[in-house]
């Protein structure tokens, strides 16, 4: 782990630079969320804390840990997150069709991580180059024959690729806007590498589906902004870029796909942006929405803790040891209860949970020695998991997006 590095607190909005900052939600301290360990070592705890930009609305985490901290040892890959595959392929064939892309247009994907989503694009004959930081999801990309770089994402590395490369006709930023330290570099970046009329598509989760859908445990230091259309909208002006569609999607909780152009491109804007500008206008404040929020997991933490102390003498398995289940984890002390996880993720088995160590096996374990208690840690996937255990006559505890007992 790099130790000449340090974390820091941010005073300014990431976006419009103001210092007017309200802390919405503070969740435990925990460490980072993906940090899985082969071996047990102390491992540091981070603030987790929510600040709401009074001016522009922005909303962001106030405690930055560098990317060089976090992606050094990085082991999330593409392949392993369920369904993500098949909506990589879906993306890739409704980007073509909406952009009306004709063969051999270079695509870029910053953040492509194994080159799934890359994957796809070459197959329907495009022209396709990764950004990667993580060394062996970028080696496994290149093994693909998916050309990926593995470099962090600045000024630096774009003069290369314009140099080799030339413009791009869409850059894709899928679930990764949200982990960028510094903003405005990057979008200042992107508007280097787009042609006249490309297209820049960020996918990410949206804040106000993270609110009405109890996804609290998508907070981790990873996640360093939460987005919602105004503060975006205004603030791509100012970099001469225009958001002119938005599809709503389901993944990560509810997830909104930006498709952001330069300003004088031929693209018209769509009604699907003045509609969701319009419902975050005439919604609830995002302090009362903050409140209700902030009170609900209160709520479900209590219904839990009081339901798990009738099993503190017995064993108790958490299923998914996912970068949600580490948030989860810390905010409701289930290390207390835990025994041990469940993952049907090769390069989590054998491993230790962050900031915890609590050991991580195969999920067969749950069938050669039946605790008396599954708590589903990766809520969102109970569709998946559910049926894999409901055979084993074992009392299951989903605790989001409300308490609920199988």
């Amino acid at each position: 782990m790099t130790t000449n590095l340090s974390s820091f607190e941010t005073r300014k909005c990431r976006l419009c630079l103001c210092n007017d900052l309200e802390i919405v939600i503070e969740l435990n301290d925990s460490a980072l969320c993906d940090d899985y360990l082969k071996v047990r070592v102390e491992q540091r705890k981070y603030p987790l804390v929510l600040n709401l930009c009074k001016k522009c609305g922005f909303v962001q985490l106030g405690h930055v840990v560098p990317p060089e901290i976090i992606y050094e040892d990085y082991i999330y890959f593409t392949k392993s997150s369920p369904g993500l595959t098949a909506h990589f392929k879906k993306y890739a064939s409704e980007v073509m069709e909406s952009l009306e892309l004709g063969n051999n247009n270079l695509i870029i994907d910053i953040g492509s991580n194994d080159g799934t989503l890359l994957k796809y694009f070459k197959m329907l004959g495009q022209a396709v180059i990764g950004v990667e930081p993580s060394k062996p999801a970028a080696e496994i990309a290149n093994k693909k024959k998916i050309k990926t770089y593995n470099n962090f994402f600045d000024s630096n590395l774009v003069k290369i690729i314009l140099e080799s490369e030339g413009k791009a006709a869409c850059v894709t930023v899928n679930n990764l806007f949200a982990n960028v330290v510094d903003l405005n570099q990057f979008i200042e970046n992107i508007f280097e590498l787009l042609s006249p009329d490309g297209v820049l598509i960020i996918e990410s989760s949206y804040l106000i589906s993270m609110l009405d859908n109890m996804v609290f445990d998508f907070i981790y230091h990873e996640h360093l902004s939460y987005l919602s259309v105004k503060p975006l909208k205004k603030w791509f002006l100012q970099y001469g870029l225009r958001l002119f569609n938005i599809s709503k999607i389901g993944t990560k909780g509810g997830s909104l796909r930006y498709f952001v152009c330069k300003e004088k491109s031929f693209w018209s804007e769509k009604d699907s942006v003045k509609e969701l500008e319009h419902s975050e206008q005439e919604g609830v404040e995002l302090e009362k929405k903050f409140f209700k929020f902030h009170s609900n997991i209160f709520d479900i933490k209590t219904k839990v803790d009081h339901f798990l102390m009738a099993y503190s003498n017995k064993r108790i398995v958490g299923y998914g040891a996912s970068a949600t289940s580490t948030t989860l984890i810390s905010h409701f002390e289930l290390n207390n209860y835990l025994t041990y996880l469940v993952d049907d993720n090769e390069s989590k088995i054998g491993r230790f949970s962050p900031g915890f160590h609590i050991p991580v096996h195969n999920s067969n374990m749950l069938f050669v020695e039946k605790p008396d208690l599954i708590i589903i840690l990766a809520w969102r996937f109970i569709d998946t998991i559910y049926p894999k255990i409901k055979d084993l006559g074992i009392p299951i505890l989903v605790p989001l997006p409300v308490f609920r007992i199988i």
